[in-house]
């Protein structure tokens, strides 16, 4: 039989309100995984159930009487279509290719101004970014904020000054570095707003599946921002305080970053020769 929630799936109205994507972003996941392990349930049935768990955080036994299929159909769905999703994941979330860092790059430039529960430090020590040393290549930098140690390498990562700043130099610098990692902080927080349930609330499912739940709302974040549909993040929401980075947690291996951040801090303070001068000196 159909329930309400299936007349509205299928249906021509706007599907935010329970399954927080615009109707086109939920096509464009619907074609995305076509021909992944496909079901007799049919692929746009099986992503509206997965929307609607996603979006709602509820239980399977919930899901389940709202779309009228037995409870284990629905636990099968969610897990499919999870798995179907990070089969494509790097097809929608990847690092830039060098042609798009050049507009990246200028595009942090003018935003800046110019035209689990552990510690963030020890998830960056752990990470393939940092361990492997994936990113960033050559001349290019990753922004964080006070909770990451200021390195040169086996990764560039620059932070701020920790306040109170020494000098003019270093609050301007401060104030651009700002600028530029504001756009990550809207980046998250659209996120978490589109995504409410999953990230206000203890998510019921087996630890092992949380990181792909996170990484499946990090592949819909980007799908909707290719389809035009966006969510503004809500405001009031409390920002988290950086915490002192730990220098404890990075080997021998790492090399500090005070000597670029002090050489990026005086070409950002040179009237105009900002960006000329990182990349004369090749930061």
């Amino acid at each position: 039989m159909s329930t309400p929630i299936l007349q509205e799936y299928f249906g021509e109205g706007e599907l935010k309100k329970d399954f927080r994507l615009s109707r086109e972003s939920a096509n464009t996941l619907v074609h995305t995984l076509e021909g992944q392990h496909d079901h007799g349930w049919g692929k746009a049935l099986e992503v509206g159930i997965f929307l609607y768990w996603l979006a709602s955080a509820t239980s399977y036994r919930v899901v389940s009487e709202a779309f009228d299929v037995p409870q284990t159909t629905v636990y099968d769905v969610v897990h499919r279509t999870a798995e179907c999703i990070m089969a494509v994941f790097k097809r929608v979330v990847h690092f830039p290719s060098p042609e798009e860092l050049e507009a990246i790059g200028a595009g942090f430039c003018r935003l800046a101004g110019r035209t689990w529960l552990v510690h963030d430090a020890r998830v960056l020590k752990l990470s393939s970014v940092y361990v492997q040393q994936l990113y960033p290549p050559p001349g290019w930098c990753i922004l964080g904020d006070g909770g990451y140690p200021c390195l040169s390498s086996p990764i560039c990562l620059m932070t701020p000054f920790r306040e109170p700043v020494q000098n003019p130099v270093q609050a301007r610098y401060n104030r651009h570095l700002s600028k530029a990692r504001s756009v990550v902080e809207r980046s998250f927080g659209m996120m978490k707003t589109r995504w409410r349930s999953i990230f206000f609330k203890a998510l019921e499912v087996k630890f092992t599946f949380a990181p792909v739940v996170v990484s499946c709302c990090a592949f819909l974040h980007n799908l909707c921002l290719s389809n035009g549909d966006i969510v503004e993040s809500a405001e009031g929401e409390p920002e988290e305080e950086p915490g002192e980075a730990e220098a404890e947690e990075h080997t021998s291996a790492a090399q500090p970053g005070d000597g670029l951040r002090d050489r990026l801090a005086a070409a950002v303070s040179a009237p105009g020769a900002a960006i000329s001068a990182l990349r004369e000196h090749d930061y």
